[in-house]
């Protein structure tokens, strides 16, 4: 069963959006949801504390020279707090906790996998793309962060070139680091996915994932016709990520959905957004649809 699109808030949602309009109240959700995603991890195994301190305490300096971009300018809309953290994406913080942050959210889909079920949750992904992608010479993972669907995606696909780019230099610091644990060779760019500044023609298949549900509506259109350019003739784009019309949403507890929305500040324009039309402005075909869990979607489109 799935809801309708709506184009607009409805009223339950502007209420939340009213309830977090208040700075006071706004904090003490994104508090609250930090506070329950650590306890989740726990319970279920995740070595939240050990392994963000671990990694915290690590000399990142040879990674981040590397990696960083100095000349570089934020989009405005990259600058907030994302995930209940202040600074959003730019933070060590943020950076070392992502990976057990994953395990801990992703473990929620089947309860019955603990933490597996992250693993279970990208290999569904992954599974998809097998079936409907030709073997690509070169991948781009736009919104890559640390890698963590970067390297299954490598795996899958062995002997392609890939390149991952994300905003966040502390992001690609770490998917540096761990890219060289695995000895995998993957160029890491930092640059907005809106304007990569790759070159034209270069690519086979574009990935997206659980990227464009925190980007405004107007990023995600630049990011859709930047993905083109970047795509081959017969190039495709894939995008995983939340399911607006999923039952899950339509029917969370208002707690909840305002503990969700504390700390994803783009959410209702991804739940407004008509992905599928957007795609085919951008220069693709007909987008094919594809539920990988009750809360999330694959969409696949090909080069028009």
């Amino acid at each position: 069963m799935t809801t309708t699109f709506k184009s607009k808030p409805n009223l339950a949602t502007k209420l939340v959006n009213g309830i977090l309009s208040i700075k006071p109240l706004a904090n003490f959700a994104k508090t609250q949801a930090r506070k329950m995603i650590i306890k989740r991890a726990e319970k279920i195994g995740v070595p939240w504390r050990k392994q963000a301190k671990e990694l915290s305490e690590r000399n990142w300096n040879r990674e981040w020279e590397e990696v960083n971009n100095p000349n570089l300018t934020y989009p405005e809309y990259y600058l907030t707090s994302f995930h209940a953290y202040e600074k959003g994406n730019m933070s060590w913080q943020a950076a070392t906790e992502v990976e057990v942050a994953s395990l801990a959210v992703h473990a929620g889909i089947w309860p019955e996998e603990g933490i597996g079920g992250d693993a279970r949750f990208r290999k569904g992904f992954i599974d998809i793309l097998k079936a409907e992608i030709s073997t690509p010479k070169d991948v781009l993972d736009l919104g890559c962060s640390v890698g963590l669907n970067t390297f299954p995606l490598q795996k899958v696909f062995p002997e392609a070139k890939f390149t991952g780019v994300d905003l966040s230099p502390y992001f690609l610091a770490v998917g540096l680091y761990r890219s060289e644990q695995q000895n995998l060779d993957i160029n890491w760019v930092h640059a907005p996915a809106e304007a990569t500044g790759l070159p034209d023609d270069s690519f086979d298949l574009v990935s997206i994932c659980l990227v464009c549900h925190e980007l405004p509506q107007f990023a995600t259109r630049k990011i859709f016709r930047e993905a083109r350019r970047l795509l081959r003739s017969n190039g495709s784009i894939a995008i995983m990520d939340m399911n607006p019309k999923s039952e899950v949403y339509a029917t969370m507890a208002p707690h909840i959905f305002t503990l969700l929305k504390s700390t994803e500040p783009y959410l209702d324009e991804y739940f407004t957004l008509d992905i599928e039309k957007e795609l085919v402005d951008a220069g693709f075909s007909a987008p094919k649809i594809i539920c990988n869990t009750h809360r999330h979607r694959t969409i696949i489109a090909r080069v028009a």
